[in-house]
């Protein structure tokens, strides 16, 4: 009787052994551990968060929009300070949500400062260190949207983040003005967003005992909210978990490679300088265009492994190659012109029997003119190389994350809906 075969492991519990495996095979010296110190514990924070399988609900917004109230009535119960005339949280602060979700251990909410009273660059800053300490964020609005509630979306989908909007306070408009006020919140979105209209203290009017009308509090109206994330965090908590901690490792993977370029990019051009002499050289004094292409090659392909291995980015020959090829196609004009000297170079020598030599009185400017464009395409080949290896996502946790998507539809799905644009600090580092 045959045996059953294991069943494989799902993508989420793949990408914790792995991610594990990755952190702990991390090195770092002294230098890159201080300078890298802020996304490290971040990073180790998301890490155990991965491990013990709780996900983190951030509520942002403007000043004053509820959000604080929004969370004291999915909990149900008063534990974050509000105030009706202003904003009263001044930090972020986690309470345990009391719902149980499948998959998950735990869900906290997190309340965080209002944005309208930062200014501009200090949103930009709040929202990406939100985004990036946040596996879902909900949006809070009360009204139509603005330009920092824009400015604020905008933040958080460059960074890739999963987010749904929330016009708390619906209470203020009449059941025919209220599905208006949502379809012109959704048209002004720049992709569909889900969008849930609450009420998370609403009030009403009351007579008192002598006939004047006054206000009480109502029982909020969170039904639909609070579904909607039970709904999604049980089908797609996990993931989105696994896939934020991988966006993490990926960050800091690049932010570590980008150090380690910086930290060598003196020995980087004194290398490139070396390897541009040696192939001046050696295409100056070949007299056969093969030997000045093949010559050429591998003097690239060498400064390439050199560059890897100055840089700890260890690289295979083959994929040495395949990096220059892309390089190369960058380079097209400059190879052009080599290709066209070195030609020109050899025709010369070979009219040398016919002319009576007199054909080698030019081929010495062609060379040196040959070796100069050598030089000059040979630094730009170490540039080129230099930005190359910023970008590249070869580093454990891109390539886990490109992995996933390939096997993975949903994994596939996720990312296409959730986006990350590329960083912006991610900038050539040698001139």
């Amino acid at each position: 009787m045959s045996q059953a075969l294991p069943t494989p492991p799902s993508s989420t519990v793949r990408c914790r052994q792995l991610l594990q495996r990755w952190r702990n095979e991390l090195c770092l010296g002294a230098r890159e551990q201080a300078l890298l110190a802020g996304e490290l514990r971040q990073l180790d924070r998301q890490l155990q968060r991965l491990e013990s399988r709780t996900l983190r609900v951030a509520f942002f917004g403007r000043v004053g929009v509820g959000k604080s109230s929004l969370i004291n009535a999915l909990i149900g119960e008063q534990l974050l300070a509000t105030d009706v005339a202003h904003g009263c949280t001044r930090r972020q602060r986690a309470v345990p949500w009391p719902q149980a979700i499948d998959g998950l251990a735990a869900v906290e909410l997190v309340d965080t400062p209002g944005i309208d009273e930062i200014e501009t660059a200090g949103r930009a800053r709040l929202a990406t260190r939100v985004a990036m300490g946040a596996d879902l964020v909900l949006l809070v609005i009360d009204s139509d949207l603005t330009r920092i509630d824009r400015d604020a979306l905008d933040t958080l989908l460059n960074c890739g983040k999963p987010v749904q909007l929330v016009l708390n306070r619906s209470d203020r408009w009449s059941e025919q003005e209220l599905p208006a006020l949502l379809r012109s919140i959704q048209q002004r979105l720049s992709k569909e967003l889900p969008l849930t209209a609450v009420a998370a203290a609403p009030r009403r009017p009351v007579l008192d005992g002598e006939g004047r009308a006054r206000s009480e509090q109502a029982p909020p109206r969170i039904a639909t909210l609070s579904q909607r994330l039970i709904r999604q965090l049980s089908g797609e908590g996990e993931l989105l978990l696994a896939l934020h901690a991988l966006r993490l490792a990926d960050r800091f993977q690049q932010a570590h490679q980008q150090l380690r370029l910086r930290q060598h990019r003196r020995s980087a051009q004194g290398l490139i300088g070396r390897y541009a002499a040696a192939k001046a050289t050696g295409v100056a004094m070949n007299p056969l265009i093969a030997i000045d292409l093949a010559g050429g090659l591998a003097c690239d392909t060498a400064l390439v492994m050199q560059l890897c291995q100055l840089y700890g980015l260890p690289m295979a020959p083959n994929s040495a190659r395949r990096l220059l090829r892309s390089v190369t196609a960058q380079n097209a004009l400059l190879g052009g012109v080599q290709l066209g000297l070195s030609a020109l170079k050899q025709l010369l020598l070979l009219l040398v029997p016919f002319s009576g030599g007199a054909s080698l009185a030019p081929a010495a400017p062609v060379a040196l003119a040959q070796a100069a464009v050598a030089v000059h395409s040979t630094r730009r080949t170490g540039v080129l190389v230099a930005e190359q290896l910023l970008r590249r996502r070869g580093g454990q946790p891109g390539a886990l994350l490109q992995r996933l998507a390939q096997a993975d539809p949903v994994v596939a799905h996720w990312l296409q809906r959730w986006p990350a644009s590329a960083a912006s600090d991610l900038q050539p580092l040698l001139p």
